[in-house]
């Protein structure tokens, strides 16, 4: 029997021990946090992401009771923008993340249980990519396509971002394929893509979801540094990479304009940092 289907078995103990972590709890609670108030954050405030304040330009924090946060050099509200911005950037790294792992654990899945040359053609395709540098790979289809554009932003890390996914997949699929359970439903004569579906992927699920708590973070940096070059998210709308981007070109005048945006990046990669490695302990077999 897969460990997966085991009463009691992996995820049980590993939801205790993660519910008994206090840091995986706090990180948890401020990511939950952050989240909702960029959800429902810019319905308190007047005004919109491209709205634009002329009397109130580069105003600090704490000076005006409508702009809480301050604003910019055009005098756009810094406090909706930057919620917009959190939204845009956690949007684009979940969904690229997802993309990515749909891409990365089929590959990976069927490499490793077809084996023989099939195998070795599919990793070796993976080779020649891994071999191209991520940023070419963007620039070509951020240029082929519309730049600026979530959709193309998104499948453009995606579909870059599944490498490793497959690599590991591929070699856990190594492992577990000669399993005694695969052998019994084998016996039973399920076909090979039901035994993928059934049995493979379901005793993935682990190291797949430890790896793609720590793919969002890397996700979440990619899309700020290509928001950051101007490849990613164009204005008037906001991710905060751009934010930072523009924030650091007045860094010296008006620091809070990267600061804000800064804080709120930060934050966001140490809470999914702390929740994946967490996640790694819990599911790790030496561990357990």
């Amino acid at each position: 029997m897969s460990e997966a289907a085991v009463p009691g078995g992996l995820w049980r103990r590993a939801g205790r021990q993660l519910a008994g972590n206090t840091a995986t709890r706090l990180a948890l609670t401020v990511l939950i946090l952050i989240a909702l108030v960029a959800l429902l954050g810019p319905l308190w405030s007047p005004w919109r992401f491209d709205q634009l304040d002329w009397q109130h330009l580069a105003v600090p924090p704490g000076r005006l009771a409508a702009h809480w946060l301050g604003t910019d050099r055009l005098g756009r509200d810094l406090y909706v923008r930057t919620l917009y911005g959190v939204r845009v950037s956690l949007l684009i790294s979940v969904l690229a993340s997802l993309v990515s792992l749909v891409i990365g654990v089929t590959w990976g899945a069927v490499a490793g249980f077809a084996g023989g040359r099939t195998d070795e053609w599919m990793m070796r395709f993976v080779d020649v990519l891994y071999s191209l540098p991520y940023l070419f790979i963007v620039i070509i289809l951020t240029t082929l396509f519309q730049r600026g554009s979530i959709v193309v932003l998104l499948l453009a890390i995606g579909a870059v971002g599944w490498l490793t996914t497959a690599r590991i997949v591929r070699g856990e699929t190594l492992a577990l394929k000669r399993r005694e359970f695969i052998e019994a439903a084998r016996a039973l004569g399920l076909s090979n893509s039901s035994i993928v579906v059934r049995h493979i992927v379901p005793n993935l699920l682990g190291p797949v979801a430890v790896y793609a708590t720590l793919t969002i973070p890397q996700m979440i940096i990619f899309e700020g540094f290509l928001s950051f070059l101007g490849l990613g998210v164009q204005e008037p709308h906001a991710s905060l990479g751009n934010l930072i981007n523009v924030g650091a070109q007045e860094m010296q005048s008006a620091p809070w304009m990267l600061l804000t945006p800064a804080t709120f990046l930060v934050v966001l990669l140490i809470c999914l940092n702390v929740l994946g490695d967490a996640l790694r302990d819990a599911l790790d077999p030496h561990e357990r």
